[in-house]
């Protein structure tokens, strides 16, 4: 899955969270924030695993790049070794063979720079969307912190003010039978 996808659905729960009254914080679906953390950290190996596999195939142009500036060098050998032999132009065959290793070497150059920038650029694009899911998911889960810690006090304050108001309350048993004595003080006449 695509991180920046992944990463504006997390977002959306967070924009469309229930808001709770007289603050910003918003109440999320906690299965649904912690599925999409899931499915981040199975998207974040998968940009490394093609990250590498981007690495791999520069490493392959290289090694492309080396074989053939050795298959030119041979090449240039061979044409230098025919010069000589054939027309006996030794200085001329040396400067083409020259010529030719100097040319196949910036070939090879040419090809190892783009390959090494083109590796250096997709790693430095991968880098910048690991951060970019790295800080998503970071300030999810600071919400998600302050949101826990905003509660946590709201819902002890309730539990002491609960205790208190039980406290308070008279005994019901005692006033049941004052009650009862009270309301039967010669007001009821035997059966």
């Amino acid at each position: 899955m695509d991180i920046m996808f992944l990463l504006e659905r997390l977002e959306s729960q967070i924009a469309t969270g229930t808001g709770v009254p007289r603050t910003r914080k918003v109440l999320v679906d906690k299965d649904a924030v912690l599925d999409l953390i899931d499915q981040l950290r199975v998207a974040v190996p998968e940009e490394i695993h093609a990250a590498k596999r981007i690495n791999a195939e520069s490493e392959r142009i290289i090694e492309k790049a080396n074989d053939e500036s050795g298959r030119i060098s041979a090449r240039a050998q061979e044409q230098a070794t025919f010069l000589i032999g054939e027309r006996g132009l030794l200085e001329a065959a040396q400067a083409e063979g020259r010529r030719i290793i100097a040319d196949a070497s910036e070939v090879a150059d040419g090809v190892r720079l783009g390959a090494d920038a083109y590796a250096a650029q997709i790693l430095e694009s991968l880098e910048t969307e690991v951060r970019k899911a790295l800080a998503g998911i970071e300030k999810g889960i600071g919400v998600l912190e302050a949101r826990q810690a905003e509660l946590q006090p709201v819902a002890a304050q309730a539990t002491d003010a609960d205790a208190r108001d039980v406290a308070e309350w008279p005994d019901a048993a005692a006033d049941d039978g004052a009650l009862s004595h009270e309301e039967d003080a010669g007001q009821t006449v035997p059966r």
